[in-house]
This record gives C-alpha cells, structure tokens and sequence, in this order.
C-alpha cells in the first residue's frame, strides 16, 4: 500500500510517499514559498541526491499538481502513475476538543476543522488547502486526518483547564490543548519497543525540542500533561516564541510601547525566544558558535532554554509521582548533546546517570545515552511524525 503524506503550511507543502509494506520511504520534499515568485520544489532521490526545481506556485493546488507530476516523472519519479497512490494522510494541527484520534476525512470532518479554525488561525486554514487540492485532482482517493492536538485529549480536566472564569471555557473553549502530539505518541510508543518495556505501565517524558518545542508527561500510554497550550505559544522557551510569560506583561508592554494585538502576537511568536535574547538566531547551532566566541546574551539564552527544558521535566516527575524513561526528540533533542548533558545535570537527583562519551556521539540515532546505573533510562528517539500519519491513514483505510 502506497500513501502520500502531506504537512500543508500558509506557504510550504511537505510531502512523503511511504510503501507500507516494507515501511520504505519512495520519496520526500518539499514546496517552500508558495504565491511568490521565486518558490520551488526541493527533494531527495533515493541516491540521496538533492534536487532543486524552480518554478512560480501561485497556490496549494497548483503546488499538489506540481509535486504529483515529480512523483510519476520518467526522470525524476517513483511511480508509474498516480492510481498508485492508496491514500493521503494529512497533518491537521487544531482538531479542539472535537477530535481525540485520527479520522477519515468528510465533508462533516472538514466543517468541525474549520470551526477550529480560530484557535488556530495559520494552520488549520494552510492544512485544510491541501484537503481541498487532493480532492480537486484526486477526487476517488481516500483521505486522512492525523490531528497534532488529538493524543493529548487525554489529559484531565485540573491539568488542561486554565484559573478563568468557567464559562469563557464554555463559551470558547478556552483551555490548553497541547501539540506535536504525533510526535509525542510516536517516539513515547518507540522507546517502549527499543527497551522491551510495556507502553501501558510506564511513566514516560518525552522532550521534542527544536525551533518549536514541548514536553509531555506520558503515563500508561496516555498523555497527562503537556507544555504546550491553547496555542504553541506556552511552554518552554522556543526559537521565536516566548513561551511561559507573566500576563501581566502583556498589558504594560500594549501600553507602554504603544502596541496593537498584532503587535504583541508578532513579539510573542518571532521576535522572542532563543532568537529575540540572543540577538543573534532562533537556531541553537548559531547559538553555540556565538557563546563559543563570547557572546554573553547567547550564553544566557542557551541557559535559559536548558532551565526550562529541566524544570518542564522536573514538574512531570512530580505530575506522574516518578519516571522510568525520558526520551530527548525533535531537532535539538536528537542533534545537541551539550543541551542533553546540561538538562540532566541538573536530573542527579532523579538518579538519572548518562555516558558522557556515549551522548557526545549521539545525532540521529536511536541511543540509549544512560548508563546501566541510571535509574531512570534516558533515550535519543528521532522522531516520525510522517510514518506515524501514513500509519493511521492505512489502519483507518483499511477498515
């Protein structure tokens, strides 16, 4: 069985194409830059060649278009036609309380997206444009959504509800909802396989860290709690978002600085983080050649952003009354193996004991960077969201 799994951003279309039968990956890429002039189809070759294509994509559709014709190319194609293709998986970012799992998508399951649509306002919009396109030029292929929200539908009331007045829940359903709950669902079931232990008794904290990043308390393979909230703005520190603030904030700085709502939402998301306390980039490689040069507000930012990592991983400890494994995903997670000393450094307590030697090695790779001592296992689990979403498309196709 052959699926296509789509991330549709405001301007970007990801894309791979999995053979589910021997969990192969026939190829992956992307669109970037969709509606200017200069955008373009980059992926990889099965020789691990990259290619480049230029070519102006007005919108989705013609991008959709763009990347199937790639696919069955006599030069650079997988396969011979698109009646190939079984199904398309997509990532939906904001399904609210409304979605607890994947779903196969209808007219209904497009509308209840869509109401989610104010929660989510750049994604849920972005995603539902790659619905539209595949329906457009493949109308007979089934379609799937795989929610970023859905996995942590599972954490209780007292952990998603936010100190306000009860009925702004009721009347807009205010609360935390938490994301990157593929990624979490993926790598928290993975490291289970790796160890040989059993996903429905364990205490797992699973830490995708990269430009966006959470962290999730996962107990007896439900998640409990996570970093994350109504919006990706709460939580840990990330590349340009803020993360946890004083609210208070909020109104002294409108007031202060004279600034709209779009003002505030543009300083929250891309002006802040790793990137607006540095000064230098929202990206830790360029953060650790600055601190490496001196560079004093790079050196704060890395340790801002390795507190708060820990101190996440600490209240989740609390929130679970113990953990078995934490488990380090996402970009930085998978790559920095200062960030992962660092953050368990400060983990001793825990009897959390890694190979220094081990972990100084580690980028890509599934590891198990503790020592036979540590008490608590601590694992690098890149993550797959793609082949988590190609996954629930086949099982739900196949019913």
């Amino acid at each position: 069985m052959k699926i296509l799994v789509l991330n549709c951003g405001s301007s970007s279309i990801k894309y791979k194409l999995f053979e589910m039968d021997s969990k192969s990956v026939l190829a992956q890429g992307g669109i970037e830059k969709i509606g200017l002039k200069d955008s373009f189809l980059k992926f990889t070759m099965p020789n691990g060649e990259k290619v480049q294509l230029d070519r102006e994509i007005p919108e989705h559709t013609a991008g959709i278009e763009f990347i199937l014709a790639t696919l069955t190319d006599k030069q650079y194609g997988c396969i011979q036609s698109l009646d190939e293709i079984n199904a398309v998986g997509h990532r939906l970012v904001h399904g609210g309380e409304k979605f607890n799992k994947s779903v196969l998508i209808t007219e209904e399951v497009i509308d209840k997206v869509k109401e989610c649509s104010d929660i989510a306002p750049l994604h849920n919009p972005a995603n539902l444009k790659g619905v539209a396109a595949v329906t457009k030029i493949l109308p007979e292929v089934p379609q799937v959504g795989v929610f970023d929200t859905a996995f942590h539908q599972t954490m209780p009331d007292y952990a998603y509800m936010y100190a306000l007045p009860y009925e702004l829940y009721e009347k807009y359903g205010i609360r935390r909802y938490g994301f990157h709950g593929t990624s979490h669902r993926y790598v928290s079931k993975r490291v289970c396989e790796i160890l040989g232990t059993d996903y429905n008794n364990s205490k797992i904290i699973t830490a995708h860290i990269g430009n966006g990043g959470s962290i999730t308390a996962v107990e007896n393979g439900k998640s409990i709690d996570t970093s994350m909230g109504m919006t990706p703005v709460e939580g840990l520190m990330m590349g340009t978002r803020v993360g946890d603030l004083d609210l208070g904030v909020v109104t002294y700085l409108m007031e202060k600085e004279h600034m709209s709502i779009q003002d505030f939402s543009t300083l929250i998301n891309k002006k802040s983080g790793l990137a607006g306390v540095s000064g230098v980039s929202s990206d830790m490689r360029d953060i650790e050649n600055a601190v490496n040069a001196g560079n004093q507000r790079a050196d704060l930012a890395r340790k801002m952003f390795i507190y708060r990592v820990r101190k996440y991983i600490g209240s989740y400890v609390a929130a679970m009354n113990g953990v078995d494994t934490l488990v380090f995903t996402g970009g930085i997670g998978e790559n920095d193996a200062y960030v992962r000393s660092e953050v368990c450094k400060g983990l001793t307590y825990l009897g959390i004991e890694i190979n220094e030697e081990l972990n100084a090695k580690t980028r890509g790779k599934e590891v198990v960077i503790s020592t036979p001592a540590s008490k608590v296992k601590v694992v690098v689990v890149p993550t797959d969201e793609e082949y988590m979403i190609a996954s629930d498309t086949m099982n739900i196709v196949k019913r």
